[in-house]
């Protein structure tokens, strides 16, 4: 190992051991459900917009998006305007709401009016299924990025990275619970903008801070011409291209809104207020991110030769840091690409907490305790569940990321977008503003928007039929487009409304008037929820 690899392990080491004492510390503060699930409801707007922000700006969007605006130019940059303009959504419909209205989790929420054991099995079954899609997207950029740092392509390397942060995510979930969860994802996102800025100001020195001359620069270097600015050389080429694109952005718009990992952070704050306010931190914080990414994006398209990029797009912007540091083999890049491949580790690390976290949470909370318990279970025996629902989940997600390694890591996470738009945000928004929405239209709407979306990605060029297919020596596509989301989404929808209109429930007609006057004022919010 040569010095600059041994920095780079130095550095790696420092962020782990950082997470690891975050995680001990919180440990000693959690003393009970409230602290383990919700972080004891004492993080300030600003503390948990900051942590919203560390949850969501993901390897996908930090390695993801930046490798698909330096292969695909314009077409690239809108996974970064979906994924902000998402937001909006989430704060006009969901958050203050949901905050008012839940405990812990999704489920608490849609339980309040309905019969408790089939809506919150099919509530955890999606959290389950949208956190397994969205944890494949970091561990595969995990491997990437000790790869590159090691100077290695064997896949050997890759899966024992995948397998050693799928242990620290089981760690961080097991030993802090919500708490430990979430300072390290508001240390991540303080270091995550504090790198990404770094670059940004590097790579616009290099062109005197003119974007113009950078986006020029970009357009000569990517091979493409003006094309790599304008529409089309990802998306538009023709009509299922085009249609793709409009999926992909209908799930990236609705999906934030259903994603159970965003969702349960609202829980953390003590007031509806704060949970506003949660949300204005995070969109600026993000908005921000975004833009940074399409100086990434543009900088690694003017600044590295395309054949140095890797199919996927994954590694732009740390072999960016590179070439901004001075160059491969010098000092100053060594010790660049080591610091933002930590800041990426750590990003990796935040999110599988986040998630690993919130889906344990699910089937503890969701199906343990009020479906095979009944109820009975105490919070000690909920939490222990949860814990060894961590470790199996955590597995699970292990084993799928070491063949999903071709895939871009942005489109494995608009996949997780377009199963939560489809899941979860119909039950959901039905829920809340829909007083004839009842027991059966939940369950039709998550189930079949669960199915419909994971069942057409089965059957589409993700999974067979192409090169950089999950199995691309077979062929079993028929469904053209590779995001589900323009047909998974209606279906959610839909179903939700025929399930609920085929079935006469009066009580969950008579708890709408509750559930209203909860979501609108917060009462009654830290209580209980099931009936």
């Amino acid at each position: 190992m040569d010095g600059n690899q041994i920095l780079t392990a130095g550095l790696f080491l420092a962020v782990v051991a950082l997470t690891v004492a975050i995680t001990f510390w919180a440990s000693r503060q959690t003393r009970g459900a409230a602290d383990y699930y919700a972080g004891g409801r004492g993080f300030s707007g600003f503390q948990n917009g900051l942590a919203i922000g560390g949850d969501y700006m993901s390897a996908a969007s930090f390695l993801g998006i930046s490798g698909a605006i330096a292969l695909y130019g314009y077409d690239g940059f809108l996974y970064s305007i979906g994924f902000l303009v998402a937001w909006l959504v989430a704060l006009l419909l969901v958050a203050e709401v949901l905050r008012n209205s839940g405990r812990y989790t999704m489920a608490d929420q849609l339980a309040y009016r309905m019969r408790q054991r089939p809506v919150r099995t099919a509530a955890a079954i999606s959290t389950v299924a949208v956190s397994i899609f969205y944890l494949l997207a970091q561990m595969v950029g995990a491997g990437a990025l000790v790869a590159l740092l090691l100077d290695v392509e064997s896949g050997t390397v890759k899966n024992v990275t995948i397998f050693a942060v799928g242990a620290l995510m089981i760690f961080y979930v097991t030993v802090g619970g919500m708490k430990g969860t979430t300072w390290v994802q508001i240390i991540k996102a303080v270091m995550l903008m504090a790198g990404s800025a770094l670059i940004v100001v590097l790579v616009l020195a290099k062109f005197d801070f003119n974007l113009s001359e950078l986006l020029g620069a970009a357009s000569s270097n990517s091979g493409a011409g003006q094309a790599f600015l304008e529409p089309g050389l990802r998306y538009g080429a023709d009509l299922t291209s085009k249609l793709d694109f409009i999926s992909l952005a209908i799930a990236l718009v609705f999906g934030t809104a259903g994603l159970p990992h965003i969702l349960i952070r609202f829980y953390t704050v003590p007031t509806s207020r704060d949970a506003r306010k949660s949300v204005l931190w995070a969109i600026g914080l993000i908005g921000t991110f975004y833009l940074f990414t399409l100086v990434l994006g543009f900088g690694a398209a003017a600044l590295i030769n395309p054949g140095d990029l890797d199919a996927a797009g994954n590694l732009a912007a740390p072999k960016l840091a590179e070439v901004v540091g001075g160059g491969v083999d010098s000092t100053g890049g060594a010790i660049l690409l080591a610091l933002i491949a930590a800041v990426a580790f750590a990003t990796i690390l935040a999110v599988v907490a986040g998630l690993t976290l919130t889906s344990s949470m699910s089937v503890a909370h969701d199906v343990w305790n009020p479906v095979v318990k009944k109820g009975q279970a105490t919070e000690a025996e909920e939490m222990k569940v949860s814990r060894i629902a961590a470790g199996v989940i955590g597995l699970v997600a292990i084993l799928l990321a070491i063949p999903a390694q071709s895939l871009n890591i942005a489109f494995l996470v608009a996949l997780a977008f377009a199963v939560a738009a489809s899941a979860n945000l119909p039950a959901i928004l039905f829920n809340m503003f829909w007083r004839g929405f009842n027991t059966r239209g939940a369950v039709w709407s998550i189930y079949g928007g669960l199915v419909s979306a994971v069942g057409l990605v089965i059957f589409s060029p993700v999974f067979s039929g192409s090169e950089t297919a999950l199995f691309p020596d077979a062929d079993f596509a028929w469904f053209p487009l590779q995001n589900p989301g323009i047909v998974s989404i209606p279906i959610g929808f839909l179903l939700g409304f025929i399930g609920s209109i085929t079935s006469k429930e009066p009580d969950a007609a008579e708890r709408y008037t509750e559930l209203e006057v909860r979501a609108l004022t917060g009462a009654g919010a830290e209580g209980a929820v099931q009936h």
